[in-house]
Order: structure tokens, then C-alpha cells, then sequence
């Protein structure tokens, strides 16, 4: 397998769980809205909290861990953007 064929294959792997994680908090979350807001944070219905403040912070995190993964996926195969000082 070639260097590229190599890194494409770790890039999709890492595609596929970023996608399954942005799934899971846009779609899977709310799905259970009726059961969530069964149960309070702060004083709020928890299905409201996740869509107010706990997917969002979902998707900032994952945002950061998706792209310094894929800056370690794109150094380990010698296709890093990044200058050497």
C-alpha cells in the first residue's frame, strides 16, 4: 500500500467516527427529547440544555479534536501544512 493510499485510508477512518459523533449529538440526542426532559440540569428541562448549550459545546469540541487528529494523521504520512521554524 503506498504512502497515499495509507493516509486516505486513515483520513476516511477518522471521517467516518467525526460524522458518527456530529450524528449522534444533532440527531441521535434529540430524539429522545420526551425522555430527557424527564430530568433537570440547572433547573432546566435536560432535553432543552442539550439543545441550548450541551450540543453546542459538542460541536466545538469535536471541531478541535477533528482537525489537531487530522493535522497528526497528515504529519505522520509527510503531507503537513505546517512550516518548520
Amino acid at each position: 500500500m503506498s504512502n497515499k493510499d495509507a493516509h486516505w485510508e486513515k483520513t476516511r477512518s477518522h471521517m467516518f467516527v467525526t460524522l458518527a459523533l456530529w450524528f449522534f449529538f444533532s440527531i441521535v440526542i434529540f430524539m429522545f427529547g420526551s425522555e430527557l426532559n424527564t430530568m433537570s440540569f440547572l433547573g432546566y428541562p435536560l432535553a432543552y440544555y442539550m439543545t441550548a448549550q450541551g450540543s453546542l459545546l459538542a460541536f466545538v469540541i469535536i471541531l478541535f479534536w477533528c482537525t489537531g487528529k487530522q493535522e497528526s494523521i497528515d504529519e505522520e504520512f509527510g503531507y503537513a501544512e505546517r512550516e518548520e521554524d
